[in-house]
């Protein structure tokens, strides 16, 4: 027997510490078990964090764990991962080992792309995938700790370069993760991997797996049957042993940030993974964060760059539309005269089309001309959409869906004004413009809707729609072969927006759904329209000037402290009223203060009050600008404030959010 440590399933702050149990010698780090605990008379599960521990008390006061799981355990590599997140994001230990794990009694096999076998495409390499994946591929088996940043325009066959390299680590005896901003994505992904390695080989990992399936894929890679997992942003929690390559795929995408607890940064925790198992690490975009390529021109990421598409694919033709001569002119509609004519061009090619607005809905607001009155959410105070699918203002902070007025409710006035458009509204306009064409629409709205998430995406790409509409989602790398004309409704939406990132996502934005044409061939063309036609990054992104948007943005960050010169950790403290989220927040931000071991240039804001949340409780927030290195010093601060509180039983709890999306 021995004494191990051991970390108790349980979601109260109160038990986020180390137990001491006794176990049997085989039971190891990451071992998962139930044990006695407190006066309850179920046993609770645990994971073993620690074996071989020294002890002060007699053994008659230690209890024994009460079983092992060996098929449900994890590997010391997870666990030690679990710990650096605690340290990084100041979460719960437990929080981070759940991460790992998997719950589920009932194992139900996935049946898509099940019985496909290994194939050779015979596909000659560029001269660029061929550099590419000589580098990473000599890495790979070297066993070196590695770090990529693949800087590849669109469609210049990074996806290749991805599967030489989990090819090399197979071969090598070690497995593989790939990771893809979204589920339609990884599906699609995961389809071109199992055509090349073969079903067998294969798992994914994502939030829209059943239960049961999710089991089946879990326990199918920590048996070691699946060598390579593809999935969206919680693969990097694949439970795999002896991890070769790690690839982020488009890792400038914002869906890689955690905003739920754990609040975790995806290229962080696959950074971890890949240090501890000897890995490489790849991440790949056209457009990549400028935190990424700082990281690269510092020589933390080996830069690698792919600058011809392959094939006889063409970059496209971007040009800018002002939409103020539009409104001069007396066109209120949302699609300009030009981008009308050249739709029309396309179609008579058999070309397809893509119309690009990252708004969701009907009208953005809904509000009174005669008193101003604009409908907002009482919980979170953002303007709500107008849904005409559902007859219905949501708000897409919190979800919540509210009825029409018929009246203003503030003065009675019947003239309720619908403001701004979004993609409903697109949608509406292209049918009654276009009414023999086929138009599909693919956001949120239809994604979540469908019953496969991927039917709008295949419908595309079989050709049996001419004309899509769609937000974001439409930018995240998805293989369309027939794009002639993209068309950007409204380039000025992520300019606009409460973030420091806010010009680097419009870069990006544009960059990225511009590379969905052009794709087989032949001239292609993207109208980007606008209301600042001068705006520096519109143009630089109509120029393709990646290097000149990255200077000027680099020289904004250093001026404002933004990252990468700084880590933002965004605070906030809830409560049942705001008088003492208040009292909270400015008793915490004054110790902060107060520290006499604050890093030069911190920055520490004054609190203020933010939405009420839907529960209906208040939240104060503040934010802080900490100088590199001085992060942890942060958290630290953070994690012993909080638990100050727990033993205090304060009225309200405290949380954290570094380098958040979002308003800051």
């Amino acid at each position: 027997m021995q004494y191990i440590d051991v970390v108790i399933d349980n979601k109260s702050v109160n038990t986020d510490s180390f137990y001491t149990y006794k176990a049997p010698d085989e039971v190891s780090v990451g071992a998962k078990l139930t044990v006695p605990f407190a006066r309850r008379k179920k046993s609770v599960d645990a994971y073993c964090v620690n074996t071989g521990v020294t002890c002060a008390l007699e053994d008659s006061k230690i209890r024994e764990i009460d079983s092992y799981e060996p098929e449900r355990s994890l590997n010391s590599e997870m666990v030690q991962t679990a710990m650096w997140m605690r340290r990084r994001y100041g979460v719960k230990y437990i929080d981070g080992l759940k991460m790992f794990a998997v719950e589920g009694k009932r194992e139900k096999a996935l049946k898509a792309g099940s019985d496909i076998q290994a194939s050779d495409p015979g596909y000659e390499l560029t001269a660029e995938q061929k550099a590419a994946s000589s580098e990473i591929c000599a890495s790979i088996g070297k066993h070196e700790a590695n770090a990529f940043l693949i800087k590849g325009v669109t469609n210049s066959g990074k996806t290749e370069v991805y599967m030489q390299a989990a090819a090399k680590a197979l071969e090598t005896g070690r497995t593989a993760i790939i990771l893809l901003p979204e589920i339609a994505l990884a599906s699609q992904v995961a389809q071109r991997f199992r055509e090349r390695f073969g079903s067998d080989k294969i798992a994914t990992l994502h939030s829209r797996l059943r239960k049961s399936e999710r089991l089946s894929e879990w326990l199918r890679i920590r048996r070691g049957e699946a060598k390579i997992v593809i999935g969206a942003r919680t693969s990097v929690f694949a439970p795999l042993d002896d991890i070769g390559v790690i690839v982020i795929d488009e890792e400038h995408e914002s869906t890689y940030k955690s905003d739920h607890n754990p609040k975790y940064e995806t290229v962080d925790v696959a950074f971890k993974r890949a240090s501890l198992s000897g890995a490489v690490l790849v991440l790949g975009s056209a457009t990549p964060g400028v935190t990424s390529y700082f990281r690269a021109k510092e020589g933390i990421y080996r830069l690698i760059e792919m600058k011809e598409r392959i094939g006889e694919s063409e970059m496209p033709k971007l040009e800018i539309i002002d939409m103020r001569k539009e409104a001069a002119a007396g066109n209120t509609s949302v699609i300009s005269r030009e981008l009308a004519r050249r739709i029309d061009a396309a179609l008579s090619r058999r070309e397809q089309v893509i119309l690009f607005l990252n708004r969701r809905g009907f009208s953005t607001r809904m509000l009174c001309p005669d008193c101003g009155y604009i409908m907002t959410c009482p919980d979170c105070g953002i303007s709500l959409t107008y849904h005409k699918s559902v007859n219905a203002a949501v708000c897409h902070y919190c979800g919540r869906k509210f009825p029409v007025p018929a009246r203003c409710p503030d003065c009675g006035s019947s003239f309720i004004r619908y403001a701004g458009a979004g993609t409903e509204k697109v949608e509406e306009e292209v049918r009654r413009i276009w009414p023999d064409a086929g138009v599909d629409r693919f956001d949120i709205d239809t994604a979540s809707a469908a019953d496969d998430p991927v039917k709008v995406i295949n419908d595309f790409q079989k050709g049996r729609t001419d004309i899509l509409v769609g937000t974001q989602l439409l930018a995240k790398g998805l293989d369309f072969r027939n794009v002639g004309l993209v068309g950007i409704i409204n380039a000025d939406v992520s300019l606009n927006i409460p973030d420091y990132r806010s010009s680097e996502r419009t870069y990006q934005l544009i960059t990225q759904v511009a590379g969905r044409a052009g794709r087989t061939g032949g001239e292609s063309s993207v109208l980007i329209q606008t209301y600042e036609p001068d705006s520096d990054v519109i143009r630089e992104a109509a120029a393709g000037d990646y290097e000149d948007f990255y200077r000027s943005e680099l020289l904004h960050r250093r001026f404002m402290n933004y990252p990468p010169y700084s880590d933002i950790i965004s605070v906030g403290l809830v409560a049942d009223d705001e008088e003492t989220a208040m009292a909270y927040a400015n008793a915490f931000r004054n110790r902060l203060e107060s520290l006499k071991s604050a890093p030069e240039g911190a920055s520490v804001m004054m609190p203020r009050l933010d939405e009420k949340r839907s529960d209906g409780k208040a939240r104060a927030v503040f934010m802080i600008k900490a100088p590199h290195g001085s992060r942890a010093g942060y958290v630290s601060e953070y994690m012993a404030f909080r638990d100050r509180m727990t033993e205090n039983r304060a009225p309200a709890f405290i949380e954290i959010d570094i380098n958040p999306y979002g308003s800051i």
